[in-house]
């Protein structure tokens, strides 16, 4: 396979997704869903960057605009240099065979009435990417990459483990040779045993193929172990980014400590000493988020600029970004 050429970064400038609320039979509507909530990063050639929070802060949601299967409300997406936010369906096809996703289960993303060498394969026919004599060779050549036996082309999915699930869903990812590859929890439904298998391989393709990938997860300490960067997002809106050592050693946000203060230590000594931070209260509503600091109603560092003013998220230094104004 050759390496696709791509030397502009994946860049996201002030993303909104809003969901609408509609009500009675006329579909009136009466309010908005804020998933993603003005939201602006850049994802650099060749690099993992980790996307991570609470569930429902709106990390797949993101993902999803960057592959345009949602109509972003407003903000703008370039991709390979070209603002995708408001392209028509016709115009973005040539340019979704450059990008690839591997879902989060890797059952229920798989046609379970479809041959595997189908599933994989489906890609190839629809870009028009191969030669029907070329076809089976083709397929098998991505079996092969991805570590399954082209002799099981002809299974169906219920007849793979988990882990070759996912290996398949991996193998369609990459079947029309993508620049950008979004990941979304795509170990979450694994054995800890197999997730070490997926990231393993993850990291191999990318070092082959000269992949970028957007790694959404929830396991913090999978995310530090794939990531060069990691973006940390609360209730719809990126509170701090930098590169993964620096995040880990020096966190600067509220909301960043108290997510990695829960990640265990393998060091009993160490686990009992160290303190850990409860977040008060629950995640308030996308429907109705908090004034200014989305953050403020559960920060014990709140001043009241924090309730009337949004922070920006300003760069403290060797690209460390953060939105906070105690800090």
């Amino acid at each position: 396979m050759k390496t696709p050429q791509n030397d502009t970064p994946t860049e996201l400038k002030n993303l909104k997704m809003y969901f609408p609320i509609t009500k009675g039979l006329l579909r009136r509507k009466v309010g908005d869903i804020k998933a993603v909530d003005d939201v602006s990063f850049e994802i650099k050639k060749h690099e993992t960057l980790g996307l991570v929070g609470e569930s429902g802060c709106g990390k797949t949601t993101t993902g999803r605009c960057i592959l345009r299967l949602y109509y972003p409300t407003s903000g703008s997406i370039f991709f390979q240099g070209i603002d995708i936010s408001t392209l028509p369906e016709r115009q973005i096809r040539s340019l979704r065979r450059h990008m690839g996703a591997i879902f989060q289960d890797p059952y229920g993303s798989l046609n379970p009435r479809q041959t595997a060498g189908s599933i994989v394969g489906i890609p190839l026919l629809i870009h028009q990417m191969v030669k029907k004599m070329d076809y089976n060779d083709r397929v098998a050549e991505l079996f092969q990459l991805v570590g399954l036996d082209p002799s099981m082309m002809d299974r169906v999915p219920h007849e793979f483990s988990g882990g070759q699930r996912q290996r398949l869903g991996i193998a369609r990812a990459l079947a029309c040779q993508p620049s950008l590859v979004v990941c979304d929890e795509p170990i979450s439904a694994l054995d800890v045993s197999i997730q070490a298998q997926i990231i393993n391989l993850l990291e191999e393709l990318q070092e082959k193929l000269g992949l970028t990938y957007l790694f959404i997860a929830h396991d913090l300490s999978m995310v530090q172990h794939i990531s060069d960067r990691v973006a940390v997002m609360y209730l719809g809106r990126i509170v701090e980014i930098s590169s993964s050592q620096e995040l880990y050693s020096n966190p600067l946000h509220p909301y960043t400590k108290a997510l990695l203060s829960a990640v265990p230590i393998p060091n009993p000594k160490l686990e009992k000493s160290r303190m850990r931070i409860v977040l008060k209260g629950e995640v308030p509503s996308p429907v109705n988020p908090p004034s200014g600091c989305h953050f403020h109603p559960r920060c014990d560092l709140f001043m009241p600029d924090c309730r009337e003013e949004r922070p920006p998220l300003q760069d403290v230094g060797n690209g460390h970004q953060v939105a906070c104004f105690r800090v």
